[in-house]
């Protein structure tokens, strides 16, 4: 099979770059054009010094006749910045976003939540949001792939498994999610330059963040009723990682091991998702620099309560990795290739 000719859109931001870091390593995969805005006639190592030894393209202002010679574009843009070159698409192009444009199933939604009105709301119908590990083939029906935000892929993954089985009550879920500095962006020092980043903890988004909006909206796909939660990020003085501390009480008869037996079973022939034994201490540290999300189940003092903690690469399986493992699923490569 010829390599897959790959566009990436956005390659300079801490996802873009994570993104080529791996691609270059993916045997199926020819990377044909580097897009970007203020980094145009750059290279790429640049940006990353790892990659000065790869033969890569200068990086160029995307231009829509670039599409006709490739299969498959990548979109690491800010908001909004997809959703037009949705519009340029051809039917042989695949286009995989990493950000949200394609991640709410309703444009109302998108606007409430990101404060723009969708720029190609006839695109929305023929995109799938596909946090692969739930979605799994269906992406084959779909040539426009929504990857999942960061915080959501750390906390979706072991919730929607319970609620499925309903496992657990849907009222009162409380998630609260510490990230890497790296989440916010390249602009993350410019932002929050008065917040002492590298020495202290910051909430942010408290009560409003805008991954609320797909937590709900894919929650409640297999909540049997309404799902109600309260979701806090912050900020925490290390580049990458996520660790998501989720507090859930059981439905009556419902123990911790019936718990793992359900998430053990779901994610069986998953090659990235690993439940460690009862009470394990977790750590970000376990699944940096991977495509992997570690979870664990621990006892509370009240019988009925417990505590889930989950942790993702917030660039990797929260970003870039994910996206490449919607495309292994896509073109039907193996799994874990490139990962």
């Amino acid at each position: 099979m010829p390599k897959l000719n790959v566009l990436v859109a956005g390659s300079t931001g801490y996802i873009g770059v994570q993104l080529i870091k791996l691609l270059v390593k993916h045997s199926d995969i020819k990377i044909k054009y580097l897009c970007g805005h203020s980094s145009v006639g750059k290279n790429i190592s640049s940006y990353e010094k790892s990659l000065s030894s790869k033969k890569l393209p200068k990086i160029v202002k995307y231009n829509k006749s670039f599409l006709k010679n490739i299969d498959l574009i990548f979109t690491a843009l800010p908001n909004g910045e997809a959703q037009d070159i949705s519009n340029d698409l051809l039917e042989h192009n695949v286009l995989i976003d990493l950000a949200a444009d394609f991640r709410l199933n309703k444009a109302s939604d998108y606007l409430k939540w990101y404060k723009q009105k969708h720029r190609s709301v006839k695109n929305i119908k023929k995109s799938i949001y596909s946090l692969p590990e739930i979605s799994g083939d269906k992406v084959n029906n779909f040539n426009i792939i929504g990857c999942p935000g960061c915080y959501p892929t750390s906390i979706l993954l072991p919730l929607i498994p319970l609620v499925k089985k309903n496992l657990i009550k849907t009222e009162n879920i409380i998630i609260d999610s510490k990230s890497g500095y790296s989440g916010a962006g390249r602009g993350v020092h410019k932002k929050y330059k008065d917040k002492n980043l590298y020495e202290s903890l910051s909430a942010y988004g408290v009560g409003f963040h805008r991954h609320n909006s797909e937590i709900q909206q894919e929650i409640d796909i297999y909540a049997k009723k309404k799902l109600s939660f309260t979701f806090t990020p912050h900020l925490t003085p290390m580049f990458r990682g996520i660790l998501s501390t989720i507090y859930v009480d059981l439905n009556k008869g419902v123990n911790i091991k019936k718990l793992e037996k359900t998430l053990n079973t779901e994610y069986s022939k998953s090659k990235f998702i690993k439940i460690l034994r009862t009470n394990s201490l977790l750590s970000t540290n376990e699944v940096i620099n991977t495509n992997n999300c570690y979870m664990v189940i621990c006892k509370t003092k009240y019988k009925n309560r417990v505590v889930i903690l989950s942790a993702i690469d917030n660039l990797i399986k929260g970003g870039a990795g994910q996206a490449i493992q919607n495309m292994n699923l896509k073109f039907n490569f193996p799994a874990n290739k490139g990962l």
